[in-house]
């Protein structure tokens, strides 16, 4: 039996059997049938159906009306309308209200059992992702960071447990792992609330013009000070600085950063005098600080200063089962911004995400759902909406073959596998793309799809 159930709506006693009898014993559907409008409202106020099957035209309540009453009551229920009237103005209008598809009379019994496997396939997307965004909601996201896996669990507590406290925090992370969001979510944790978040990329300055950044200077203290300026510790008082790339700041620099961490005040340049701040700084890298700092590129005092309290943040990779969830949410995001009826996210598509290697991480991933939102012509993303690199997973067999040092055969036996599983097993069409004969694919027992 077809876990789908279906409501079929005809006014014709005949057709209405013929139809429900059909779709029970051939097509495997649980089926109940109404007369017309009224009766199928009745039956979906009290159950719950996956499809609605309706005739457009019957007594009383036309099939366009109870589509529309269907889709502002049960708008997760799919809705195939049978019409007499197979023009494309009638197309039109029933996909404009909210049809996810549409059939002509006389009814062509295999052709409504593709639409409704195209319907039902749609329909369960939607399922999974109503689950998935029900998951972000209900546990997996912490401040706008999204994460199922253990090792976010994990990176959440700590969040938790040190927001409370104005320890000095270390965020190691990969580019595009979320480090800012870990710093946000501490200071939107903590009792600094209602004062600033200022984040500072030490990288992104010149070297010359970090130390008057993070410090200030008085009028005439170096050519083209024509006012006194406070630095980020004087703005940031009471509140968060944010020190990304912290493994970038050079020794001169550094040495006056751990004055500030030690003695809760600074000097800006051109002057002596100390000014207090009361500032928390959570620090990020990328880098290795304690590799640096037994290779003298770091200053001991200064890297044990901020190791107080350390937080690494896993590579994507690392933590694929987050993958889906954090899709979801990007889908979520960049349909709203753009105008768009992105509902969810194909099988076939949602498998390339999960076996890509992710290299930018998070940020990548965001900027691909981005992109494929934009150039989603339906109302889920497809494979062809990705990128060509996560498309081509073939492509990964050379640079894996060269890691693991894998022999040509095994390499070709891999290759091969890949081009059958694309074609779903079609050894003809496989055989065309690898431009060998079909029989030489047949010989190869050992190949399994």
């Amino acid at each position: 039996m077809n876990s789908m159930k279906i409501l079929l709506v005809e006014d014709d006693p005949l057709l209405r059997e013929e139809l429900q009898r059909g779709l029970t014993e051939i097509g495997g559907y649980s089926v109940e049938a109404a007369s017309n409008g009224l009766e199928a409202i009745q039956k979906i106020e009290v159950d719950v159906f996956d499809l609605v099957l309706t005739d457009v035209k019957m007594p009383g309540m036309d099939g366009f009306e109870l589509l529309r009453i269907i889709k502002s009551t049960r708008p997760e229920a799919g809705v195939i309308l049978i019409t007499g009237y197979g023009s494309i103005e009638t197309a039109v209008e029933a996909m404009k209200i909210g049809a996810d598809d549409y059939i002509t009379k006389p009814v062509n019994f295999r052709d409504l059992l593709l639409h409704i496997s195209k319907a039902g396939k749609a329909n369960q997307l939607l399922k999974e992702n109503r689950l998935l965004r029900m998951e972000i909601r209900k546990k997996f996201e912490f401040h706008n960071i999204i994460g199922k896996s253990q090792k976010m669990q994990e990176v959440f507590s700590l969040i938790e447990k040190v927001a409370s406290s104005s320890s000095t925090v270390v965020i190691y992370g990969g580019s595009g792992t979320g480090k800012e969001l870990v710093a946000r979510a501490i200071h939107y944790n903590s009792l600094r609330v209602d004062h600033r978040f200022i984040p500072f990329n030490t990288s992104a300055v010149p070297e010359t013009l970090i130390e008057s950044e993070l410090f200030g200077y008085t009028k005439g203290a170096f050519t083209g000070a024509v006012h006194n300026r406070k630095g980020l510790f004087e703005e940031a008082h009471g509140g968060t600085l944010f020190l990304d790339e912290i493994g970038t700041i050079q020794p001169p620099v550094q040495i006056k950063l751990l004055r500030v961490l030690q003695e809760r005040e600074i000097a800006r340049i051109g002057n002596n005098d100390r000014i207090k701040v009361d500032v928390r700084v959570i620090a990020a890298t990328n880098e290795d600080l304690e590799a640096k700092m037994k290779r003298g590129e770091f200053r001991e005092d200064l890297f044990f200063r901020l190791h107080v309290f350390p937080i690494f943040l896993p590579d994507l990779k690392a933590r694929p089962e987050d993958i889906p969830l954090l899709a979801y949410y990007f889908l979520d995001r960049y349909s709203v911004e753009n105008n768009k009826n992105v509902k969810s996210i194909s099988k076939e598509a949602l498998k390339a995400l999960l076996e890509y290697p992710w290299p930018g991480n998070v940020r990548e991933l965001e900027n691909v759902i981005e992109r494929a939102v934009i150039l989603a012509d339906q109302e889920y993303v497809t494979l062809d909406d990705l990128p060509a690199n996560l498309r081509e997973k073939s492509a990964g067999l050379i640079k894996m073959g060269l890691k693991e040092r894998k022999s040509l055969e095994d390499v070709k036996k891999e290759y091969i596998l890949e081009v059958l599983r694309m074609v779903g097993g079609n050894k003809q069409r496989a055989a065309e793309i690898l431009q060998i004969a079909p029989k030489t694919l047949y010989r190869l027992k050992e190949l399994r799809v």
